[in-house]
C-alpha cells in the first residue's frame, strides 16, 4: 500500500531516543536526556511581544507563499548586515524550520541517479532527504584527526559526473566542527569549473566558542555565492525551536521559482503569527539576549567536556561551535547503539547512538540543559563506563 520512495526514509534516531526518554521519564523513571538538538532557555520576550501584537492585531490571514514582504527585508538585511551577503527578497523563502528548506531544495533540484556529497558524520536527515528525492547520497569520512572537516583532497576523490550538490553543514550537528575561512576557501578552489551546487546548512551560526568568528559558504568568493543555496533559521540561536521558522537564499531564479512553485502545493505560507514574531530576532532586537544563551553554552560545553576527558575509555574533540559532544567509545565499545540502550536503562541516561550520524563508535552529547543535569549525567556515564561489560 505504500509508495515506493516513502519506504526508503528511516525514522529520525534523535527524535525516537528524545520521545522514549520522555516515555520514560513520564512513567516516572528517573531520566537524564541529553539527546534533543534544542535550547532549553526560553523564547526571548520581544518575539513573544511581536507575536503577542500581531495576535491582537488580527495577523491570522494567508500571506504570500515566499512570505510576507517585511520578513524577507528583515531576512534580506540580517544577511547582509550579518554575513556580507546580497540577496533581494525575491531571492528568499521563508519555511516550516530549517529541515523544510532542505526537504523544498532536494526536490526542485534532484533527478533519480544524482549523487549528493555529505561529509561524514552528518544530521540524521540529511541522507533522508535525499534519497526520499531520489538522489544518491555520497559520503566524506572524517574524523578526528582533521577535527571531524573534510579536505580538499577528500571532496576533489569524491567527485563523479553524477554529482549534482555538496551539502555543507558548519558549525556541524553532531560535532561541533567549524569552517574557517581558509577551509571554505579550500573547498572553493576544488568546486570552481564545475556545476556542482552547494546546500549550505547554518543553523547554528551564532552558537561559535573561544572568540570565532563565523564565516559563510557563499560569501567566500563570487563563485561560491553563484552555486550556494544558504539554509538558516531561528530554532537555534534564538531559541524558537516550536515556532518553526526556517528560511532558505539562492541567486538562481528558476531554483526560487520551483520551490515557491512546490510550497504553493504543499504548506502555503508558514505560520503568519510566526513571520511577525521572526522579525524582532532577525533585526537584531534580541541579540543581546542570543549572547546570553551563547555565553552559557560556552560554560557549559567547557564543564562537560573537561568531565567527559577524565573518564578513561572515553575521548573527545572539543567542539567550537553547536551544542554537542562527539564522544569516542570505541576503546570500550563499537556498538554505538549497544552502548547507548545499556546506558539508558542501566542509568537513565539518553544520548544519541553515532549510528544515527553516520559512524559508529560514539555518541553525540547535547549539553543544551542545565549544569545540574550536565553534572550528574556525566557522573552516571562515568560509573557506568568503568564498570562496562
Amino acid at each position: 500500500m505504500l509508495s515506493k520512495r516513502v519506504q526508503v526514509l528511516s525514522p529520525s534516531l534523535t527524535l525516537a531516543i528524545t520521545a522514549l526518554a520522555r516515555d520514560l521519564k513520564a512513567q516516572g523513571k528517573d531520566i537524564l536526556s541529553f539527546s534533543a538538538g534544542e535550547p532549553d532557555f526560553d523564547t526571548p520576550q520581544r518575539v513573544k511581544d511581536a507575536a503577542i501584537e500581531a495576535i491582537k492585531n488580527g495577523f491570522s490571514k494567508y500571506t504570500a507563499v515566499a512570505g510576507t514582504p517585511e520578513v524577507l527585508k528583515a531576512i534580506a538585511g540580517k544577511l547582509k548586515r550579518e554575513n556580507n551577503l546580497d540577496y533581494t527578497p525575491s531571492q528568499i523563502v521563508v519555511n516550516v524550520g530549517a529541515k523544510h528548506s532542505l526537504f523544498n531544495i532536494f526536490q526542485a533540484i534532484i533527478d533519480e541517479g544524482d549523487e549528493v556529497i555529505i561529509p561524514s558524520p552528518y544530521w540524521v536527515t540529511y541522507p533522508e532527504i535525499v534519497k526520499y528525492s531520489g538522489g544518491i547520497p555520497v559520503y566524506i569520512e572524517t574524523d578526528e584527526s582533521t577535527d571531524f572537516k573534510i579536505t580538499p583532497a577528500q571532496l576533489k576523490a569524491a567527485i563523479t559526473p553524477k554529482t549534482k550538490v555538496l551539502l555543507f553543514n558548519t558549525p556541524s550537528n553532531p560535532t561541533g566542527s567549524v569552517y574557517s575561512k581558509a577551509d571554505l576557501e579550500g573547498i572553493a578552489e576544488v568546486l570552481k569549473g564545475t556545476n556542482i551546487l552547494v546546500v549550505s546548512d547554518e543553523m547554528y551560526e551564532k552558537i561559535l566558542f573561544d572568540n570565532l568568528k563565523f564565516t559563510s559558504v557563499a560569501s567566500i568568493s563570487e563563485d561560491m555565492y553563484n552555486r550556494t543555496i544558504t539554509v538558516n533559521g531561528l530554532s537555534k540561536s534564538v531559541a524558537m525551536p516550536g515556532w518553526r521558522f526556517g528560511y532558505l537564499a539562492c541567486p538562481i531564479k528558476e531554483i526560487v521559482n520551483a520551490i515557491v512553485d512546490l510550497q504553493g502545493q504543499s504548506t502555503s505560507n508558514i505560520n503568519s503569527i510566526t513571520q511577525k514574531a521572526a522579525i524582532p530576532a532577525l533585526e537584531g532586537d534580541v541579540d543581546a539576549d542570543i549572547e546570553a544563551m551563547r555565553v552559557a553554552f560556552e560554560r557549559r560545553r567547557n564543564m562537560a567536556y573537561e568531565l567527559l576527558s577524565n573518564i578513561q575509555g572515553l575521548s573527545v574533540v572539543k567542539p567550537a561551535g553547536a551544542f554537542y559532544l562527539y564522544v569516542n567509545t570505541k576503546a570500550i565499545e563499537n556498538d554505538s547503539m549497544k552502548f547507548c540502550s545499556k546506558l539508558l536503562e542501566e542509568t537513565g541516561v539518553a544520548v544519541v547512538p553515532g549510528l544515527g550520524f553516520g559512524t559508529e563508535g560514539y555518541f553525540r552529547l547535547s549539553f543544551a540543559t542545565d549544569d545540574a543535569t550536565i553534572k550528574e549525567g556525566i557522573a552516571r556515564i562515568k560509573s557506568f563506563v568503568e564498570n562496562y561489560k
